[in-house]
């Protein structure tokens, strides 16, 4: 890959991993609930998540996902639920004097990993918007997956400086808050992550 071409994909990694998402929320909300130091493990999940995605786009699974309206809807409906579900649970979420106690079953490195690695797995719009930016940056005469693995390590770069400090900001905030003001916080996440679920399920392809 010609280091221009990859100083323009750079510049949209970047952009790509800023812009708001179910990302974003993850982090955010794994930050507030378990702490920075055990919530990186969500963020492992999420470059997981990504390696996926690239993989599929390079593979040509993504085309088959874009073409086949029920294969989409599979995936759009299982990611639509998955955000749901967390926004219930981060509703519930305890409000306790010391919110970073919640070392219980689902704070597990394991049960973190895949869950980040599931929210982004399981959004389409995210294979689509990969299916669509990805190519542009590939040459078609040059060996494919070398330039592919470049596009996978500088999206995990980028993304891990960004998902790191969304974590780590969420986190510092938690300390500063008590009582009914880590229950609204909870409330406000749950209620984003809700969203998200249904924004997700009112998608329709282009």
């Amino acid at each position: 890959m010609p280091l221009h071409t990859w100083l323009a994909f750079f510049v949209a990694s970047w952009l790509i991993s800023l812009s708001p998402g179910p990302g974003a929320l993850s982090c955010m909300t794994a930050g507030l609930r378990y702490g920075y130091r055990r919530a990186v493990w969500n963020i492992f999940g999420l470059q997981a998540g990504v390696v996926m995605l690239v993989t599929v786009v390079a593979a040509g699974l993504g085309a088959i996902l874009a073409a086949s309206a029920v294969a989409f809807d599979v995936v759009k409906w299982l990611g639509a639920a998955y955000l749901v579900w967390l926004g219930i649970q981060q509703w519930r979420a305890s409000a306790g004097n010391d919110p970073l106690e919640a070392e219980v079953a689902d704070s597990s490195r394991r049960n973190l990993v895949l869950r980040g690695f599931l929210v982004n797995a399981s959004n389409p719009k995210g294979i689509l918007f990969m299916l669509a930016v990805l190519p542009q940056f590939i040459d078609p005469n040059a060996p494919q997956w070398p330039q592919y693995a470049i596009c996978a390590a500088t999206l995990v770069a980028t993304d891990m400086v960004v998902m790191s400090s969304y974590t780590l900001l969420a986190s510092r905030v938690l300390r500063a808050l008590r009582g009914r003001h880590a229950r609204a916080v909870n409330r406000m996440f749950g209620g984003l992550f809700i969203g998200a679920g249904v924004l997700l399920a009112s998608f329709r392809r282009g």
